[in-house]
């Protein structure tokens, strides 16, 4: 269980540090976005040394405790970029000197968990959080310092979500609090282990259940707080990747009725905006095809549309079904090029009851759908 919670937890961070390095590549200058960016890979790194293996491969080079040290810096580190987040997100001219504040704070603490680190007893330095020798001075103030400190940070943090959560819409608002919500328990969760260190330092013991239970509020808020992070990023992709598809759909699906029309008018097939074999599978090129191939089709309609209603007949051609429009426009390609004039003025054709371009397409590929039966 344990195992897969790690697994997931680092998996997420991935995906957020991917997210967020592309973005910080694309606009290097946007102080908030390098700050969210170095806040995920901070914490992504923080993890490995936090597993069995990375723990000893770490300790083995760099000596005994170093992983622990590292780790918990790292720590340090994500919560410090993540309140940098805010103050330059701020944009308020005290930002920068606040940030630079907070760095010297960040520092100290450093130094100060450093010093203890390295002057406690080797082999007291062990362990986890729950099996170290809490009575220890030097192993109490190293956990309780980096505690507080991090509690300190994410309760700010959090603070400062809250507010940017309430002036937000959807769904902005919605990956806002639920990162508030997990920068509060994170919080929450540096508090009570504080009081758990002050205890067992004093030589009292703490049930095990109670810091299981800490430990596992701990990662469930770590994953919350992940998931508000890249929820609009997510939502967004989502639905620019749901409007790539239907838009390829919808292309191929507008094959029949293209092809006549292209047949019967050549000229009216636009050039393509590129050959490149990727370009078929860039959000740009199949927009750019996908916008094409309407145009394309419905100018050959409006070409197309005077051979559709011998003169003789009674029959207003802005009214027919997609059905029957089908068959008339087989029809209406063997009659282009006679020498008979056109019996009626050119009209747009298939023209949907709603005045969208969503309707637009429906009623297109209805015809072209239509196509596609025998005739």
């Amino acid at each position: 269980m344990a195992v897969a919670v790690t697994k997931l937890i680092l998996l997420g961070l991935a995906a957020a540090v991917a997210w967020k390095l592309y973005q910080w590549w694309r606009a290097p200058r946007d102080a908030p976005v390098r700050c969210v960016a170095l806040s995920l890979l901070t914490a992504v790194l923080s993890y490995p040394l936090a597993m069995p293996g990375g723990t000893s491969g770490v300790d083995t080079v760099a000596g005994h405790g170093t992983a622990k040290l590292l780790q918990n810096v790292l720590l340090l580190l994500t919560v410090y970029f993540l309140m940098c987040f805010y103050l330059y997100s701020a944009d308020g001219p005290s930002a920068r000197r606040r940030a630079r504040r907070e760095a010297v704070v960040v520092a100290l603490v450093t130094v100060a968990i450093t010093v203890a680190a390295v002057s406690a007893p080797r082999e007291v330095f062990a362990g986890s959080f729950s099996t170290a020798d809490m009575t220890i001075a030097q192993i109490a103030f190293f956990y309780a310092g980096a505690g507080l400190y991090l509690m300190y940070a994410l309760g700010v943090a959090g603070r400062w979500t809250r507010q940017y959560a309430r002036m937000s819409r959807r769904p902005h608002a919605t990956g806002l609090w639920m990162a508030a919500t997990g920068l509060t328990a994170m919080a929450v969760a540096c508090a009570v282990r504080a009081v758990i260190v002050t205890v067992r330092w004093s030589g009292r013991s703490v049930p095990q259940p109670l810091m299981a239970t800490v430990a596992l509020g701990l990662v469930v808020s770590i994953l919350l707080f992940v998931a508000g992070v890249t929820y609009s990023g997510a939502r967004a992709r989502t639905t620019a990747v749901r409007l790539w598809l239907r838009r390829r759909r919808d292309h191929r699906r507008l094959v029949p009725l293209w092809q006549l029309l292209s047949e019967a008018y050549p000229e009216n097939v636009l050039p393509p905006g590129s050959t490149a074999l990727w370009d078929r599978w860039r959000a740009h090129g199949v927009h750019r095809r996908y916008h094409r191939r309407i145009v394309e089709c419905r100018d050959g309609l409006v070409d197309i549309s005077p051979y559709l209603v011998e003169e003789s007949e009674d029959t207003d051609v802005l009214d027919l079904p997609p059905a029957v429009l089908a068959e008339r426009l087989r029809q209406a390609v063997g009659k282009i090029g006679s020498d008979a004039l056109a019996p009626r003025p050119a009209v747009p054709l298939a023209m949907p009851a709603q005045d969208d371009r969503e309707a637009d397409v429906r009623q297109l590929i209805a015809v072209s759908d239509a196509l596609r039966l025998p005739a």
